[in-house]
C-alpha cells in the first residue's frame, strides 16, 4: 500500500487524506473539501475523544467543541 501512496514528505496533506480513504476511514463528500467518516473511523475518533476527554478531565480542564466549517 506505501507504493501506491504520495510520499509524505512530499505532501503530507495529500498522503493523510490517501491514507484515510484507502484505510477506508473516511471517504469524499458530494460537498468539495468535507469528507464523511466511516463507521470504523468514527469508532477510532470515539476512543480517541473519549481518552483525551478522561485525561482532560483528571487536570481539571474542560472539553470544548468548536464549528467546523468544510473548505
Amino acid at each position: 500500500m506505501s507504493k501506491e501512496l504520495t510520499s509524505r514528505a512530499e505532501d503530507y496533506s495529500q498522503w493523510y487524506n490517501e491514507l484515510v480513504v484507502k484505510s477506508a476511514l473516511a471517504d469524499h463528500s458530494a460537498v468539495r473539501g468535507c469528507m464523511i467518516i466511516k463507521p470504523y473511523g468514527f469508532a477510532l475518533w470515539e476512543n480517541m475523544r473519549d481518552q483525551l476527554d478522561k485525561m482532560f478531565k483528571e487536570t481539571g480542564h474542560q472539553n470544548a467543541y468548536f464549528p467546523f466549517i468544510c473548505a
